[in-house]
């Protein structure tokens, strides 16, 4: 897994009447086309990695997952 740059969330006071929040969430730091166009969701989303998952299993949730659509 390569070094990522810390990442703090931004969406958590998202004003949800706004069209445009300019604070990325965390997808920001992919590659991948898919990802990057959801990185300025107001939602806080993992990529698929240990980092969802030890979140998952530490909150004792169910993990999400999103497979695209086209």
């Amino acid at each position: 897994m390569e070094n990522k740059t810390y990442y703090d969330p931004k969406t958590k006071n998202h004003d949800i009447n706004s069209q445009n929040t300019n604070k990325p969430n965390r997808l920001i730091h992919e590659k991948s086309p898919y990802l990057l166009q959801h990185a300025n969701n107001p939602v806080e989303w993992y990529p698929w990695g240990s980092e969802a998952f030890q979140k998952a299993q530490r909150e004792n949730r169910p993990v999400f997952l999103s497979v695209g659509y086209s």
